[in-house]
């Protein structure tokens, strides 16, 4: 109101990691339902870099004619991501969706700069080999932001998956019994909310 001082109040906003993952898919969702509990904006991210890496990229001939078709495949896989996650009828709450081009772990802790934020990552399982070889974007929002970190587990689905992937690619059979009563129980959980 004009002449009463006081400042205007911007929304709350829960800030979510997007990478087009299972586990990124399971955090968007989780960050739905906390944006609509908290009656908030819902901020996806798809943060990315140039194969190689912002160095590479800076050096390697015609790479910056390729700019333009990384960031539209960034933004068609955030789209999709969306699309999946909530198809035609939407999140339910006011959405922006944000496609960034930087590290995704300090570009999730730049934009969710807010005390009032809330950002929301998957926190997918992680072996010792992907521990020691990559970097876990969770980790870094967890020990940099200013705002509360929420780090969504992986949806239970994810395992069977991956344990079907990997009896996939050594050739043994797959048991699908066990992946059709979880796809069932996620089914009837997800009817069920």
């Amino acid at each position: 109101m004009p002449g009463t001082g006081a400042a205007p109040t911007t929304p709350a906003r829960v800030v979510v990691g997007v990478s087009g993952s299972l586990g990124s898919l399971t955090a968007l969702r989780r960050a739905a339902d906390e944006a609509r509990r908290r009656e908030a904006e819902l901020w996806p991210v798809l943060a990315w870099e140039p194969p190689g890496g912002d160095l590479v990229s800076r050096h390697g001939p015609g790479t910056t004619v390729m700019v333009e078709t990384w960031q539209n495949l960034a933004r068609e896989k955030m789209l999709t991501a969306l699309a999946d996650v909530f198809g035609k009828a939407g999140p339910g709450v006011a959405m922006h969706a944000l496609v960034t081009r930087g590290t995704p772990g300090p570009a999730l802790v730049e934009i969710a700069d807010r005390d009032s934020d809330v950002l929301v990552v998957g926190a997918g399982r992680r072996s010792l080999w992907h521990r020691a070889c990559s970097r876990s974007v969770s980790r870094y929002c967890l020990t940099h932001a200013t705002c509360p970190v929420f780090a969504v587990p992986p949806s239970p689905l994810e395992a069977e998956l991956a344990a079907a992937h990997r009896r996939n690619v050594l050739g043994l059979g797959l048991d699908t019994g066990c992946l059709d009563q979880e796809v069932f129980r996620v089914t009837q959980e997800r009817s069920d909310s």
